[in-house]
């Protein structure tokens, strides 16, 4: 498995589109995805082995912060070391758009990914209560300082 990291372009929102579908109970629509790709404050990195996205992630700035939106990988394509791609790629950006710190929310339950964020520096520095419906769940905001 060869694994291509890159940024996101226009033709890519239907396949984005789908892992949203396909991994999260509130998926963002293609239109939200396609605005996203096109948002100069924003970078979306695409995961792509043999011409197919298994994975991508997107990072939002205001100013000198980054907040990440949402990485997630096709589950036929979990457990490969992409995620962690996408983490590093994500962070490198960070570094180079010289942002102080990169944030996220992450459901309560979702221990797997809590792990991946403290693997690479970030911490709990707090809760949003109610944050994720389907289910109705709170979420840890995980921070890393750049």
């Amino acid at each position: 498995m060869s694994l291509i990291l890159r940024k996101a372009e226009k033709k890519d929102a239907d396949e984005i589109a789908k892992i949203e579908a396909e991994r999260f109970s509130k998926p963002w629509s293609k239109a939200s995805v396609l605005s996203e790709i096109e948002n100069p404050s924003s970078v979306v990195i695409c995961a792509e082995t043999d011409g197919e996205i298994v994975g991508y992630g997107g990072l939002q700035t205001v100013l000198d912060e980054g907040y990440i939106t949402n990485i997630a990988v096709r589950k036929k394509n979990e457990r490969k070391g992409i995620a962690s791609a996408i983490v590093e790629a994500i962070i490198g950006s960070a570094k180079e758009r010289k942002l102080s710190f990169v944030s996220l929310e992450v459901r309560e339950s979702n221990f797997a990914a809590q792990g991946l964020y403290l693997k690479y520096g970030f911490e709990i520095v707090g809760k949003r209560t109610n944050f994720y419906e389907k289910p109705a769940e709170d979420a840890l905001i995980m921070t890393k300082n750049l």
